[in-house]
């Protein structure tokens, strides 16, 4: 069970608006004002007479506080999402008893791809693929992918992205290499989305590949042929993806398949 208290601040601050200990507090809505995968979670309780020793058993988002803000008729409940499905949270009284109980749902994880072609949205998978998928929204919440290349481009196979910038140089503000997921399940099927890596399994940071077609030569097969962790899914924007994949390429330098115009990545962001 996970428990939190109001902090000394709001004590004080209920004390100011009217709460205190004379009242049972009455909770009539949970409602979720931001609810995303990975991300601190905004949640208002409301009622009347709220108390400074109000329980809240929030599940999988974890570390719950209310917050400093909060009234004697609106609190306003922070915790970190750690899991999407169903989000049960229940607030009690300092005793144990239940004041009120709903449950919330987290949706799996989007992030829109802006480039130079066009938007890309991609569906994230943290349930089977926790550690990618938790390796990639770090890089786009940092801002890390603005201004990095599509450098690789192989038609009827992958289009790969997230670490170059114009010129083909390597963007600085990597962090430490994930442990690969490939045995989870999920399949190198067109419009995937998996990590791109050296010939290292444990490899990957920051460069991703979507894949054009079936590519089950990428799949796990045992731990000598680990493959390539896919972590996501195009949902919208596999126009955008083909296009880039119909671009001319040439060789640049070590590199080869490089686009003979920049496909940029202007920005990447979470929208859900």
């Amino acid at each position: 069970m996970l428990r939190t208290f109001v902090t000394t601040s709001l004590i004080a601050l209920l004390s100011a608006c009217g709460g205190g200990d004379n009242f049972e507090p009455i909770v009539t809505q949970i409602k979720a004002n931001s609810l995303r995968y990975g991300q601190t979670a905004n949640i208002s309780v409301a009622g009347k007479f709220m108390r400074n020793d109000m329980i809240a058993d929030t599940g999988t988002c974890t570390n719950p506080s209310y917050s400093t803000s909060s009234t004697p008729d609106l609190a306003t409940l922070t915790c970190k999402v750690t899991a999407t499905g169903p989000l049960p949270i229940t607030i009690k009284s300092a005793i144990g008893a239940v004041l009120f109980s709903d449950t919330l749902n987290v949706l799996s994880p989007q992030v829109t791809v802006i480039t130079s072609k066009g938007n890309v949205v991609m569906e994230l998978d943290p349930t089977k693929a926790p550690i990618t998928v938790n390796n990639f929204l770090s890089y786009v919440n940092s801002g890390y992918y603005a201004s990095t290349l599509f450098h690789r481009v192989i038609a009827g196979f992958v289009v790969q992205g997230g670490g170059y910038t114009t010129g083909l140089v390597k963007k600085a503000g990597q962090v430490a290499p994930i442990a690969l997921e490939s045995n989870k399940g999920l399949l190198n099927t067109r419009s995937t989305v998996a990590m791109a890596r050296t010939s290292v399994p444990d490899s990957a940071t920051s460069e991703f590949f979507v894949n054009l077609v079936d590519n089950p030569s990428l799949d796990y097969q045992s731990a000598s042929n680990p493959g390539y962790a896919v972590f996501g899914k195009v949902l919208q924007g596999m126009d955008v993806v083909d296009a880039i994949a119909a671009m001319p390429t040439g060789t640049v330098g070590i590199f080869a398949d490089v686009p003979t115009a920049d496909v940029t990545i202007t920005l990447a962001v979470q929208t859900l």
